[in-house]
C-alpha cells in the first residue's frame, strides 16, 4: 500500500434544511455531516463505522456529489471534487464509483444484464461499437464469477448475492481507481457475505482499487479495512489503523461499540457494557461533546467544549479525556 492521498476531505458538511409555513421558510436544519476530515490511501480499504443515522451513507454520496455538501472541500488525485464544472464531475465519477447496499433497487428491473452495463459504457464512452461493449460486458461478467450467458437475464432471475455481483460488474465496466462500498452485503445471507467480500478483495488487489467501505457492521469492517474512521452523530469520534481502533479504543462510543461485538467463544463472558438513552436528533445536536448525554465520564467541560481531534501516534480521538476502560476511570486530561 502507498501512503499517497487519493482522496482527501476536509471538514465536510452536507445539511438539510427543514422549511415550513406557508413561504418554505428555512426553520432549521437537520445536520446528517457536521465537519469531517480524513484521507483515503491509494491501494487502502479505509473503513467507515457507525450506528445507523450517523451520517455515513451521507457523508458517501456528498464525496460524489450526488447529493451537494453544503461546505467543505474534496480533493480526488489531486482534483478538487468541490469545485468541478458538469464535464470534470463525469470523468471523476468515472473513476470514483459507488455500490449501494440494496441489489434489488440499485439494478433496473425493465433492463437485462447487457442493457444496463452497455449503458454504463455508454454514458463513459468505454467502447466504440456494440462488439466491443458486448465483449467488455461479457469479461466482467466472468471477472465476478457469473457467465456470458447471464447477460440476457433481466435482475428478477437472480438471487441477492448475484444481483450484487452484477452491481459490480456495473462498477467495473468504467475503469474505476476508488470505489465507494455502501454497506454493500447488508441485504445478503450471511453466507453471501462471505463470498462477496472474497470477491470484493480479490478485484482490489487484481485490479489495483481503493475502497471507502461503509457498514455498521464492525466485524466485517475490521475484516475489509485497514485503518478505521467512527462516527456518531455527524463527526469522526476517532479514526486509526483498524487494530488500534479494535483492541485499544480511546474513545467512550468506540468502546462501547467494540463491547457490543458478539465473541466468537459462546462459553467466554466478559463484563456487559450498555450505552445509556438514544442518539441525540441531527436536529437539535447537544451543545459541547455530542456524545456527553450518553457518556458515563462527561464532565462541566464536555458541557462547554466540542473536543476537537486529538491526534497522537497516528490516533486520533474526539476526548477531552485520558480514559482507562478497564477501571471505569479517567486518566488524564488532554
Amino acid at each position: 500500500m502507498k501512503e499517497t492521498a487519493i482522496l482527501v476531505v476536509n471538514d465536510l458538511k452536507t445539511w438539510f434544511p427543514i422549511k415550513s409555513g406557508l413561504l418554505q421558510r428555512t426553520k432549521n436544519y437537520v445536520k446528517a455531516v457536521d465537519g469531517i476530515s480524513f484521507s483515503v490511501h491509494k491501494g487502502e480499504t479505509f473503513g467507515l463505522v457507525g450506528e445507523s443515522g450517523s451520517g455515513k451513507t451521507t457523508a458517501a454520496r456528498s464525496i460524489l456529489r450526488l447529493i451537494e455538501p453544503t461546505a467543505g472541500e474534496m480533493y480526488f488525485d489531486g482534483t478538487s471534487v468541490t469545485k468541478a464544472n458538469r464535464r470534470e464531475l463525469r470523468e471523476l465519477r468515472r473513476r470514483m464509483q459507488i455500490i449501494f447496499q440494496d441489489p434489488y433497487a440499485s439494478l433496473d428491473g425493465r433492463q437485462t444484464v447487457n442493457s444496463m452495463l452497455r449503458e454504463t459504457m455508454k454514458i463513459h464512452r468505454m467502447a466504440s461499437n456494440r462488439s466491443e461493449a458486448h465483449e467488455r460486458a461479457a469479461r466482467m461478467l466472468q471477472i465476478v464469477g457469473l457467465s456470458e450467458d447471464h447477460l440476457y437475464r433481466f435482475p428478477h432471475e437472480f438471487s441477492g448475492g448475484q444481483r450484487q455481483r452484477i452491481a459490480v460488474a456495473r462498477v467495473l465496466t468504467v475503469n474505476p481507481e476508488f470505489v465507494i462500498l455502501d454497506e454493500p452485503t447488508s441485504f445478503l445471507d450471511v453466507s453471501v457475505q462471505a463470498k462477496v467480500l472474497n470477491l470484493l478483495n480479490e478485484l482490489q488487489d487484481k485490479l489495483d482499487l481503493t475502497y471507502l467501505f461503509i457498514s455498521h457492521n464492525l466485524a466485517v469492517v475490521h475484516h475489509m479495512s485497514d485503518r478505521v474512521g467512527v462516527m456518531y452523530l455527524g463527526k469522526i469520534v476517532e479514526l486509526a489503523d483498524k487494530n488500534a481502533v479494535y483492541h485499544s479504543p480511546k474513545h467512550p462510543y468506540t468502546f462501547h461499540l467494540m463491547a457490543a461485538i458478539p465473541l466468537p467463544d459462546p462459553e467466554a463472558q466478559r463484563e456487559e457494557v450498555l450505552l445509556k438513552g438514544d442518539v441525540p436528533s441531527p436536529v437539535d445536536i447537544p451543545p459541547g461533546c455530542r456524545f456527553r448525554p450518553r457518556c458515563p465520564y462527561a464532565t462541566d467541560r464536555c458541557l462547554k467544549e466540542e473536543p476537537p481531534l486529538y491526534e497522537e501516534n497516528g490516533h486520533s480521538v474526539a476526548c477531552h479525556y485520558v480514559i482507562n476502560f478497564e477501571r471505569g476511570e479517567v486518566k488524564s486530561e488532554r
